[in-house]
């Protein structure tokens, strides 16, 4: 089955054509800028690239340029978009309705609108991106993946917020985290490569890249992230604040701020940008912390100590465990600020080799021999995640079964 994994943004749209049950990418690719003056897709297939200019004004004629590129007789890798059975959409919020992936309907739909007002920013593009493809592929099975799902494990001690209980019951105001897709992805490669049952493994999971997120997995599922109702609560991040005492914000509007300059600040003006007032770009930050800028090391800092603390915090609430995992462009690349992570750590039986951390290379264990929990570097592979649930629901079988 050729199933086709489609994450739209908001003037974009990424794809992958897999083969399936082989998992064998075809070819991927971006259209960017859509709706502007000059639009670009990148196409990748047999390890050469394509580059097409041109103007694409909205989702819709981004995925006809998709699928043209893709059956395209000189760069394609089908004959028709006909054999495209399945197509997976990334979708970012499932609120509490949706636990795992589903095929798409009406009703589908309708929740993914719903849950608008929770992810403004995502889940108006990923539909768009859903009703474009539904268009150009009217006989493909189409599937949501939502971010949320994973996390839909969480129990109530953990997703509620100490605010007045009626909040809860008119709002659904509550943590739902993000990221899911990425960390159920490497929660599960990671006790594959441990040669544990996947619902015996126990593990903090760190999704660390513009934006970051932490989750506390048990017995295979989640039980606990860093972010909350929305992606600003947690670890510092690019442009993101994280954790902070919410009454600034009160402060702060009796100084003159108003609602959307807050808000602008919180999202776009803090995290690793806002203490260093140069960048959001972790590479750019450490090379200026090697010259000695000071704010450029405080960024650093901060960024591995609120991770550190998150670590010890879900080791105490999960009790055992096995591994920890860093994943995400910073988590698996990073190499230094692994290092500093982990350092100190031994108390909870983390202990990192610097010589294997260094070399790391993919898939790396960089624990110490004797270190009781393994330290593992894990790329994400959400795509190939999407892929699977789609094929599955689709209809596919894995090969061997």
């Amino acid at each position: 089955m050729k199933v086709l994994v489609i994450n739209a943004g908001s003037s974009s749209i990424k794809y992958q054509l897999y083969q399936m049950p082989e998992a064998r990418v075809l070819a991927k690719g971006m259209v960017e800028r859509i709706g502007e003056e000059s639009s670009k897709l990148a196409h990748s297939y047999d390890a050469k690239t394509h580059s097409i200019d041109a103007k694409v004004p909205d989702h819709e004629a981004g995925m006809e340029l998709i699928l043209k590129t893709l059956a395209d007789k000189e760069v394609g890798v089908i004959s028709n978009i006909s054999e495209i059975e399945s197509v997976g959409h990334r979708v970012v919020h499932g609120g509490e309705e949706f636990t795992g992936s589903m095929l798409i309907d009406e009703t589908v739909v309708k929740s993914i609108e719903k849950f608008a007002d929770l992810a403004p920013l995502h889940n108006p593009p990923n539909l768009t991106g859903i009703r474009a493809a539904q268009h150009k592929l009217p006989k493909s099975a189409q599937v949501a993946c939502f971010d949320t799902a994973f996390h839909s494990t969480i129990p109530e001690v953990a997703y509620m917020y100490a605010l007045p209980y009626e909040i809860y019951e008119k709002y659904r105001v509550r943590r739902y985290g993000f990221h899911g897709t990425s960390h159920r992805y490497v929660a599960r490669r990671a006790a594959e490569i441990m040669g544990i049952d996947k619902y015996e493994f126990n593990a903090v999971t760190c999704h660390l890249g513009n934006g970051c997120s932490m989750t506390a997995v048990k017995n295979g599922k989640s039980v606990d992230t860093s972010m909350g109702l929305t992606p600003l609560e947690g670890l510092v991040m690019g442009t993101r604040s994280g954790d902070f005492d919410p009454a600034i914000l009160f402060y702060l509007a009796d100084k003159g701020y108003d609602f959307k300059s807050l808000n602008a600040m919180c999202n776009k003006q803090s995290g690793l940008l806002g203490i260093s007032g140069l960048s959001n770009d972790m590479r750019n930050i450490s090379e200026l912390a090697e010259t000695g800028n000071k704010r450029a090391k405080l960024a650093i800092d901060i960024f591995c100590y609120r991770i550190k603390k998150y670590i010890g915090a879900y080791a105490a609430a999960l009790g055992r465990l096995d591994a920890v995992i860093f994943t995400g462009g910073i988590g698996e690349n990073a190499t230094g600020l692994r290092a500093q992570i982990c350092s100190e750590l031994n108390q909870i039986g983390i202990k990192i080799d610097l010589t294997k951390n260094r070399d790391a290379r993919k898939e790396s264990d960089v624990s110490a021999d004797d270190s009781p929990v393994k330290v593992l570097v894990i790329p994400t592979n959400e795509e190939l995640a999407i892929a699977k649930d789609t094929f599955e629901l689709a209809g596919g079988k894995p090969s061997g079964k």
